[in-house]
């Protein structure tokens, strides 16, 4: 089978590694790709939402399956795009229909969703500019903190977690009145704040069935002890050792099935991964946010303990029958550490030269922000490259890691030294 791969960053670099593995897999071509991606397939220079472009290489490359790897071609349409053209209709697109994809391009349809649904979550307000005042005044009385969540996609940094009612004013104003996220702040969901540890659940659904993926923790603050600004991720671990059988029972019953059972009794077309990112409550999931496709830096650790077919995988839910797949996960424990860049997640510059992968062993590196220059490596991003490494211990997992991450140099070299430091 012929695939096509959309995105550049780490997580699909991870899913090119377990793509190209499987005996199904005849050509794989990923756009954009990144330097890390070149080992596995072919690199196509096509942006992930120029659907014209990539119907394009479809046709010419005979593709088989589309891979979304992020959000936005999803919540932009591609699935009811390659479904409504008689060329395209054929290809098997593993990922949701736009209104499916709606679970994480709009928190106010997500949240709806999971009220109607009765899936454990935070309560919360809708607000927009015909409603501002009406958000100032519910702000003002609201408990602290206070969370503030630009309702549309805003590239994982449209939350402010505000410590007092003028900080979240700042926040909401910011959002609504003066655009800093754009249309992605038209509208602003008001939240009540959890207090608890985080973790993300995966599954690859048919649309009836699904099948359950290793789970993860991400690391998401720029400095150690989960301190600066958000981040799109310095880390994660597989498995998640407070996720045992109990709970992780809770999170099938509470949250996996009455989502899956919930999209298909409102008929919303969904075929494709599912991301949940809970928080455990005194022992309780509660879910935060819905993503419509796999986690970056958590596929980084989810992809290398999941034993089963990927392609196969992919092939079985395009035909319904994801409920004869026993899935299979590695009992070994891995880790991935983020290299990124000075300045990140700030501004920061691109182009620095980046040496030393020869030198590294039994790890994993997925380029996130790489490109090639020439016969050399340069960082083309805020995130760099994954250091992902397995072993039978998360301890030993994350020292094989550090020991790699000394091996790779360049200029402005920044990661977090603790990923995985509350559970060693």
């Amino acid at each position: 089978m012929n695939i096509l791969l959309l995105g550049s960053g780490g997580r699909e670099c991870a899913l090119a590694w377990k793509l190209q593995q499987s005996p199904l897999c005849d050509s794989l071509y990923i756009a954009p790709g990144n330097a890390g991606t070149l080992a596995y397939g072919t690199n196509l220079p096509v942006s992930v939402t120029d659907f014209e472009a990539i119907k394009k290489i479809c046709i010419d490359k005979q593709i088989d399956i589309l891979l979304p790897g992020p959000e936005d071609p999803l919540v932009e349409g591609i699935y009811d795009f390659f479904k409504a053209d008689a060329e395209l209709q054929h290809i098997i697109v593993a990922g949701p229909s736009k209104e499916g994809a709606q679970l994480e391009g709009s928190k106010a349809f997500s949240k709806k969703f999971m009220q109607r649904h009765n899936i454990p979550t935070a309560g919360y307000q809708e607000f927009n500019k015909d409603t501002f005042d009406q958000g100032i005044a519910y702000l003002q009385q609201h408990n602290l903190p206070i969370v503030i969540k630009a309702d549309g996609l805003a590239a994982g940094k449209g939350v402010v977690i505000a410590q007092t009612h003028n900080e979240a004013i700042i926040a909401f104003t910011q959002m609504i009145k003066e655009g800093q996220f754009g249309n992605a702040g038209d509208k602003v969901v008001v939240e009540q704040f959890l207090d608890g540890i985080e973790m993300s659940v995966f599954v690859l659904t048919d649309g009836t069935y699904y099948a359950l993926l290793p789970e993860a923790k991400d690391y998401k603050r720029i400095l150690e002890g989960d301190k600066g600004p958000n981040t799109g991720g310095m880390g994660a671990i597989s498995p998640v050792p407070f996720a045992d059988d109990v709970f992780m029972k809770k999170v099938t019953d509470r949250v996996i099935l009455p989502t899956v059972k919930g999209l298909a009794a409102e008929n919303i077309t969904y075929r494709g991964f599912i991301f949940f990112g809970l928080i455990k409550v005194n022992n309780e999931p509660y879910v935060i946010e819905y993503n419509c496709r796999m986690g970056d830096p958590e596929t980084e650790v989810v992809i290398p303990r999941l034993e089963n077919d990927l392609v196969d995988l992919i092939l079985k839910m395009s035909e319904g029958r994801l409920n004869e797949v026993i899935m299979q996960h590695s009992a070994q424990k891995a880790c991935t550490v983020m290299l990124v860049s000075a300045g990140y997640p700030g501004s920061y510059e691109k182009g620095k030269v980046m040496t030393g992968f020869a030198n590294t062993e039994n790890s994993l590196l997925f380029h996130a922000g790489t490109a090639n220059k020439g016969n050399e490596v340069v960082s083309n991003g805020g995130r760099v490259l994954a250091v992902t490494s397995l072993a039978n211990t998360l301890e030993d997992a994350l020292e094989i890691s550090y020991k790699n991450i000394e091996s790779i140099s360049y200029d402005g070299k920044t990661y977090r030294k603790d990923i995985g430091y509350e559970f060693i």
